[in-house]
């Protein structure tokens, strides 16, 4: 059983998905601070300096921190930009490899001593 698990690991489908959570992990990271750091600030300025990461409604003993789920949301539609950028990349890439017309075959030793007898009988 141990064997099976470690060829099942080491299969490249696993390995591809494991380097994918892990790079996707990063470039959330990367996109929250994007988000926070650059992007809500200059929308602040833009709207009189509203700061959505404090914009709160209070009732009682409740506090919903609706800033915050504004943010998630524009963290989320730019990842989503994002990938989809990369797929429609990669789909391109797909496309122009499968378009260019593929090398004719190198032909083989007979066919090339057929030429060349060839060549000589019309000599």
């Amino acid at each position: 059983m141990w064997k099976d698990f470690k060829e099942f690991l080491a299969q490249g489908n696993v390995m591809d998905l494991a380097v994918a959570v892990v790079i996707g992990g990063a470039f959330g990271k990367i996109v929250t601070s994007l988000v926070e750091d650059l992007l809500m600030p200059i929308i602040a300025l833009l709207t009189s300096g509203i700061n959505f990461t404090q914009m709160v409604y209070f009732n009682g003993y409740v506090t919903i921190a609706y800033g915050h789920f504004i943010q998630s949301i524009v963290d989320f539609i730019i990842i989503a930009f994002f990938v989809f950028l990369a797929v429609r990349l990669i789909k391109n890439m797909r496309n122009k490899q499968e378009s260019e017309p593929a090398a004719p075959p190198a032909p083989t030793e007979a066919e090339l001593l057929t030429e060349i007898r060839d060549l000589l009988k019309s000599k």
